[in-house]
């Protein structure tokens, strides 16, 4: 193979040891080694049991596993249609500046559109330095959606509450 061949595919079951290590890397690359709580066995689970909740693209440069995109469906009451959330996407240090990240969102795009999509979501970390990036793809950052979260006890306590 030519050198700086990028391939994006869909993920398949026997992806499923890889993605946990992109995972674990880019908690760390987040500062948040000690998060990451799925393993294998729950991303086969979800990602290629009976009922998939998620779905991957893997990149490989020269034929080598190098990043990935993690996304699932969300629904736009406003649009009247379902997007695509794109949970995670990490391409290894080593492979960055190869249009990897490009390709891999791109075949989301393709993705999102061949089903209909009428956006394509993410979160970005304020300080993340791919802010630029995205942006130079067109996404847009929407300053007035602030993201929050619920969980464990707080969880729990509104999950019994009446």
């Amino acid at each position: 193979m030519p050198a700086d061949t990028v391939t994006v595919r869909p993920a398949v079951e026997a992806d499923a040891p890889v993605i946990p290590a992109f995972i674990r890397e880019l908690a760390v690359f987040e500062n948040e080694p000690d998060a990451v709580k799925a393993t294998e066995a729950d991303l086969r689970r979800d990602g290629w049991g009976e009922r998939p909740v998620f779905e991957a693209m893997i990149a490989e440069l020269d034929g080598a596993p190098v990043g990935f995109a993690l996304t699932f469906r969300n629904y736009s009451t406003w649009e009247g249609r379902h997007g695509i959330f794109v949970e995670d996407l990490y391409v290894r240090p080593e492979a960055r500046r190869h249009g990897v990240g490009r390709r891999l969102l791109a075949a989301v795009a393709r993705r999102a559109v061949e089903q209909g999509c009428r956006r394509m979501d993410l979160n970005v970390l304020d300080w993340n330095p791919a802010r630029g990036f995205y942006a130079a793809l067109g996404f847009r950052h929407l300053e007035e959606w602030l993201p929050y979260r619920l969980t464990g006890d707080a969880l729990g306590v509104l999950a019994a509450a009446e």
